[in-house]
């Protein structure tokens, strides 16, 4: 299955203007089986996915995109999150104690907000976003290249804050996953794999093609 895993909703990412219920109606419409809310430092809207998600039955997982003091990480499964920026490798820390998965968003973007070169120093980072639909192609090429380098898993995402950016890129999930337990069971095998929507269907990526440019996608 098709999941986007970096996503924001409006009423916890203020530079978002997406609504969930228009997000998933965009995703179901693009083939995607779940999505995942990553709002800017922020896991407020847990709850109302929760029950939005039993409601209509459309998995919806909730985790946080967390800056930290070198550059975003975006973080499943955990609870307790810093209210302040602190240093990368105390967040995954404690992401790790909590059980949970981390992976390093959109690294070379140029807004200094990606880890860049502290990809090479921290230590626990379980992936890197090397599709991500609101960077550019030549920063996504380069986080696949340390990817194939850190022998680190490889995701894609949209990154979306407005409709047309929803479900340009997504993750492959070889296995179905319906729960946040079972997302995470699944993430932590390290199978997915990242993926491009085109021409009405997504079309999974081969890391090393792509690295060498092999695979165009945006």
């Amino acid at each position: 299955m098709f999941i986007d895993t970096h996503m924001h909703e409006m009423t916890y990412s203020k530079d978002s203007f997406l609504k969930l219920d228009e997000m998933v109606q965009i995703a179901k419409e693009k083939g995607l089986g779940a999505i995942c809310i990553t709002d800017h430092d922020s896991m407020g809207l847990k709850e109302y996915a929760e029950e939005y998600s039993g409601r209509t039955g459309f998995p919806v997982f909730v985790g946080i995109e967390f800056f930290s003091l070198q550059g975003d990480i975006v973080a499943f499964g955990i609870d307790e999150y810093p209210k302040e920026r602190i240093p990368a490798q105390d967040f995954i820390d404690l992401v790790k104690a909590q059980g949970g998965v981390c992976f390093a968003a959109h690294p070379f973007r140029n807004n200094n907000r990606g880890l860049e070169e502290n990809l090479r120093t921290v230590k626990g980072l379980d992936g890197l976003e090397v599709l991500n639909g609101s960077t550019s192609e030549e920063a996504c090429r380069k986080a696949a290249r340390y990817a194939i380098e850190l022998g680190l898993f490889t995701l894609g995402s949209s990154d979306c804050h407005v409709p047309e950016k929803v479900g340009v890129c997504a993750t492959y999930f070889p296995e179905e996953v319906r729960t946040m337990e079972e997302f995470l069971a699944a993430f932590k095998k390290g199978e997915m794999k990242p993926a491009h929507y085109a021409d009405g269907a997504y079309r999974i990526i081969e890391v090393e093609k792509y690295e060498k440019g092999q695979v165009r996608v945006f």
